[in-house]
């Protein structure tokens, strides 16, 4: 099977890189030279265009920003009218499922097939080929494409037939990673505030019930001046933005999304949206301080 890959981004390069060690020819695409240097220098055989990627390729997967983005990568920028007649589209990225639901109608109407499939596990589980991909799409394009997924993660999910099952599956994941997070930032703030040194408090939290993945992942950057980014604030603005909008479409509650959402608000909104998003503490901090 012939693949192209549109956006290399910190994910994105590992994701494809795998592809290519796992044995397929990849044809791959980024607005960034040095993601196309990088993706020529790990095997892959960079494009021109995002058309030129899709060329007669059997499958085109899209790990892009948001779903304005893969509209003009399928529609705009013409690869979905490269793709072979028969190829399949594999949204990879985060978007609201309505939007999923959208992209599939106009995908499928031109006979393609159309997999809804985001991921989860971050840079690491991109770099190890551990993602957990949450698919959405009928049995038998699943199966076609199952060996393509399995080599970028190993916790694969058919969570049903129809576009956006598997952007709702994503959405309630970011939901959970979003409060899971800003709570942990609030407990960790806490503990300072009252002059608890924030090791001790991590370390017996993290051994306690109230431990969470979020919080032994992200507490010990929590404490750091400037850590490393492994994800920005500005992404849970983003995912936490969409979870907001899919409870609104459907009339479902979320008030502590809806919370949780403010906390990396306030971060960007203060030139922190870069920045790890473990520094949403940093908001936790200013409001405790009374800036």
């Amino acid at each position: 099977m012939e693949l192209s890959f549109v956006g290399l981004g910190a994910m994105g390069t590992r994701m494809a890189r795998n592809l290519v060690r796992a044995g397929f020819a990849v044809r791959g695409f980024d607005a960034h030279p040095p993601a196309l240097r990088w993706f020529a220098e790990n095997g892959g055989q960079p494009a021109a265009s995002v058309a030129d990627a899709a060329r007669g390729t059997d499958a085109l997967i899209l790990m892009v920003v948001n779903a304005d983005q893969a509209r003009q990568v399928l529609f705009d920028g013409g690869a979905l009218d490269a793709l072979a007649p028969d190829g399949i589209v594999v949204l990879m990225a985060t978007c609201p499922p309505g939007s999923v639901r959208d992209l599939a109608e106009r995908v499928l109407a031109t006979g393609r097939a159309f997999v809804d499939a985001p991921v989860s596990g971050g840079t690491a589980g991109a770099e190890a080929a551990t993602l957990t991909i949450m698919a959405a799409a009928p049995p038998g394009v699943f199966a076609r494409l199952r060996p393509v997924l399995g080599a970028m993660g190993d916790k694969l999910f058919h969570v049903g037939a129809e576009p956006g099952l598997g952007a709702t599956v994503k959405v309630v994941n970011q939901l959970l990673c979003g409060v899971h997070l800003a709570v942990a930032a609030e407990g960790l703030a806490l503990a300072a505030k009252v002059g608890v040194d924030p090791q001790v408090a991590l370390e017996i939290l993290s051994g306690s019930s109230a431990s969470s993945w979020m919080l032994r992942d992200r507490g010990p950057r929590m404490s750091q001046t400037d850590p490393a980014v492994t994800s920005a604030v500005d992404i849970f603005v983003k995912d936490l933005g969409i979870v907001l909008d899919a409870g609104r479409e459907v009339k479902a509650a979320t008030p502590l999304a809806a919370a949780a959402h403010q906390m990396f608000l306030a971060a960007s909104g203060r030139g922190d949206g870069a920045v790890d998003d473990s520094q949403v503490i940093r908001s936790y901090h200013r409001l405790n301080r009374g800036d």
